[in-house]
């Protein structure tokens, strides 16, 4: 990956907490991406479904995305409003976690994709209501040319080598979260 990609933060709302399966999870695989973005200098996009009847992104995350690009309310479902159309560079690779894998998520992947967008979609950050409905989606994605992968594998794609200055400071991420990662793979990933 020759760019250094953006990190799109869909939809992840307290409200979701009790419906999404596999919501903690993807929270944790969520701040796993955006530790790893602030350690190696990648944009983020958040946006909210909905905000004032479904509320604010999650506390967890809070701190992580108060630089981001674009934080967006939208009706709409994909990610791809407006706002954050005319702030993504064309071309730059776009990696995406949140919910919901059948709706949201993938009409991002639609949008991003039919407008020139590298799209990677991390498993073990993405789920739905039902959690049947996300390998259908992630099937679709990859239909659509999207690279479904993870977000330690992702994580290492963006380094490319352990000699860039940020190296230590990921590896201590990934150790600190190796318990995290098992458990969001075990849910979110080994039944799809």
């Amino acid at each position: 990956m020759s760019l250094r990609p953006a990190i799109f933060i869909c939809d992840i709302q307290e409200r979701f907490r009790p419906a999404i399966f596999g919501f903690d999870e993807v929270v944790r695989t969520s701040r796993r991406v955006l530790e790893a973005a602030r350690i190696l200098g990648l944009p983020v996009y958040v946006t909210t479904q909905n905000k004032k009847g479904l509320g604010d992104t999650v506390a967890e995350l809070q701190p992580l995305i108060s630089q981001a690009v674009v934080d967006a309310d939208k009706s709409k479902f994909s990610m791809y409003v407006p706002e954050i159309a005319e702030k993504l560079p064309k071309g730059l690779p776009v990696a995406i976690v949140g919910i919901e894998s059948h709706v949201c998520v993938l009409q991002t992947v639609k949008d991003l994709r039919a407008n020139g967008h590298d799209v990677y979609v991390l498993a073990d950050g993405v789920s739905s209501v039902n959690r049947l409905e996300k390998p259908i989606a992630l099937r679709r994605a990859a239909a659509l040319g999207a690279h479904v992968s993870t977000s330690e594998s992702f994580i290492y794609e963006v380094m490319q080598d352990a000699s860039i200055p940020e190296f230590k400071q990921i590896i201590k991420l990934v150790k600190a979260e190796k318990t995290n990662v098992q458990e969001a793979l075990e849910k979110l990933v080994y039944h799809i």
